[in-house]
């Protein structure tokens, strides 16, 4: 969601900031633009197409410059239109680029307003904008430290003045930034790979820093104005920046990603040795793990629904009450405090705004033991929890999170696992299993993702349809949760899931000949009940499309549709499960024709609340 890049060098740096903006559309966006400084004042070029097309602007109009800052935009104030888009003018003098939301920017538009400054745009950038133009006495970095302090909200920017045209300053608080060195040129950036192989290394800056970047190098301050270091990283051996996004054989990176789950998986599992052991979650972890007495997971949307799938684990295995909250509305309620407990946030890039700010509250309520689940080793997510589980789902292009989300449910099973041992509810014998089921879970995806062509085959016709139901039970309902999202998500039919056991409390009432009806069926304890949940559907013409364990001795017949799985797999049996509901929705999106890596209006990276 919205990307930064910035620079500053002796050569021409149009070419950096572009190739940076590519490596971001990941993120999502819906315009685009770049600005670099001239003595005449700040020059721009902005879109609202890909970048591809901003680039040939550029090289159309020959733009060029050796000081800019670039931006992909995520529409929050005003609409996705050339005005709106960054970078932001602030009377031909400044220029801006701003990623996050300014809470207080009625206000402070009023005010500025009252100063003589017209507003051409609908953002709440332009606000920034004029209000560091209107600080400015010679020195940039000054007025953006005295300008921030007068902002309410989330905010990483990038700011370049025509009366220092060989200055950078960036800013933030609540969205990531980060400062690249290269040889004799320095870069800011939201994400490191927007900079990497220019840069070689990189600094996190803190919440509330200030930085400038200029030929003569680097300067940070801190919040209360102080000169501060950051560490420095290399930026190769933080975060795999060197992984291939090349598509090969596929036609888009989620296939693909769907595909590279059981390598990913494999990554993200073998520090397990021949135990579960609490030192995979940091060095102290066992001697806090013992005193906990309760877990409370916190996430937003796909890592959400790891959390409710976690919790059934958790429970069952570990036997320690678990809950799990929607991050974004965990601090705006009254809730109960424990000291006791274990906050674990789950998150893909780790920069999630919503779960960064329930951690936080949290953190301020007294809950001072914290575990992330992330797959981003440099992010602000791990850098502000006491312990880290990594995943190695390597970097995810699509929008819709596939390998993320498979591997953030190994990393959960790993700590339900490690905790039950704790406090004795595993022995010896069930370590084993559980240990030999995660190490087959690679092979066994393999068997999953040999289902697509029967799965392609289903698309056709749910590619022609407007609504789905999901249906799941027990531990499975998650993994309904998760197909429905993502069948929503990408090819845009209206999809919601339910327990199955809920169906006569109301969905039923949608239920027709023309409803798909997608049921995750594995041989567990639940089976009979779903079976009785099935007849229900079809006494009323639904069509049912099962996943079926094999030893389910559910067939195929009229109005129901069935694709056999290759192997029941017990408590990991949601891993299985999600793969061919991924690989459903992936292939009614293309039958389709939407854009499968980039579906309107989301972003990969959601940095705003």
């Amino acid at each position: 969601m919205c990307g930064i890049v910035g620079a500053v060098a002796q050569r021409n740096i149009v070419p950096v900031l572009i190739e940076g903006l590519r490596r971001l559309e990941y993120r999502g966006y819906d315009s685009c633009g770049v600005a670099t400084v001239t003595a005449a004042g700040p020059q721009r070029v902005r879109s609202v197409s890909r970048v591809a097309e901003l680039d040939e602007q550029v090289r159309t109009a020959h733009f060029e410059g050796v000081t800019g800052i670039a931006h992909t935009r995520w529409a929050t104030h005003g609409a996705p239109t050339v005005n709106n888009a960054h970078p932001i003018f602030s009377r031909d003098a400044l220029a801006i680029v701003h990623n996050g939301i300014i809470e207080n920017y009625e206000a402070l538009r009023e005010m500025l307003r009252a100063k003589g400054y017209e507003f051409v745009s609908q953002t709440d950038t332009e606000v920034i904008a004029h209000l560091i133009h209107s600080l400015y006495k010679g020195d940039l970095f000054a007025a953006v430290r005295e300008a921030v302090l007068q902002l309410a909200g989330a905010y990483a920017i990038g700011v370049v003045h025509k009366d220092q045209p060989h200055v950078v300053v960036g800013a933030r608080a609540g969205s990531p930034l980060v400062v690249g060195y290269g040889e004799g040129e320095y870069f800011i950036a939201s994400d490191a790979l927007a900079i990497a192989g220019s840069a070689n290394r990189v600094s996190y800056l803190e919440e509330g820093d200030v930085c400038e970047i200029s030929l003569e190098g680097v300067r940070i301050a801190d919040r209360a104005g102080n000169l501060v270091t950051r560490e420095s990283r290399d930026v190769q051996a933080y975060g795999g920046y060197g992984d291939t996004v090349d598509l090969g054989p596929y036609r888009h990176y989620m296939q693909k990603e769907i595909f590279e789950q059981p390598r990913a998986i494999s990554d993200t599992i073998p520090a397990l040795d021949e135990a579960f052991d609490p030192v995979l979650f940091g060095e102290n972890a066992a001697e806090v793990f013992e005193g906990i007495d309760s877990i409370l997971i916190l996430a937003c949307g796909t890592s959400y629904y790891a959390g409710l799938t976690a919790k059934y684990w958790l429970e069952t295995v570990a036997k320690i009450r678990t809950d799990v909250e929607i991050a974004s509305e965990y601090r705006y309620r009254e809730s109960v405090p424990n000291p006791r407990s274990l906050v674990v946030t789950i998150s893909q890039s780790g920069e999630t705004a919503d779960t960064l700010a329930a951690l936080k509250h949290a953190q301020s309520l007294g809950m001072e033991h914290t575990l992330a689940v992330c797959n981003v080793a440099t992010s602000a997510m791990v850098r502000l929890t006491e312990f880290t589980f990594l995943t190695h789902a390597g970097r995810e292009i699509g929008v819709a999170s596939t390998k993320a989300f498979t591997t953030q449910l190994v990393g959960l099973f790993i700590l339900a696992v490690t905790l039950g041992k704790l406090r004795g509810h595993v022995n010896a014998e069930q370590e084993a299993g559980y240990l030999k089921l995660l190490r087959h879970l690679p092979a066994a995806l393999n068997g999953v993702l040999a289902l697509e062509p029967q799965i392609i085959a289903w698309s056709e016709e749910f590619a022609r349809k407007e609504n789905a139901l999901f249906l799941g039970r027990g531990l499975h309902y998650p993994i309904a949760l998760e197909g429905a999202l993502k069948l929503k998500e990408i090819s845009y039919i209206h999809a919601e899931a339910y327990p199955a056991g809920e169906l006569k409390h109301g969905p039923l009432a949608l239920v027709t000949e023309a409803m798909p009806v997608v049921t995750v069926a594995p041989n567990d304890a639940l089976l009979e009940k779903l079976k009785s949940n099935m007849q229900e559907v079809r006494a009323r013409g639904g069509q049912l499309y099962v996943f079926a364990d094999a030893d389910t001795h559910i067939t195929s017949e009229e109005g129901i549709h069935v694709i056999r799985m290759p192997e029941h797999y017990g408590l990991l049996s949601p891993i299985l499960h999600v793969v061919p509901l991924q690989l459903l929705a992936y292939h009614t999106a293309s039958a389709r024709g939407t854009d499968v890596d980039k579906p309107r209006n989301l972003a990969k990276s959601v940095t705003v609340e």
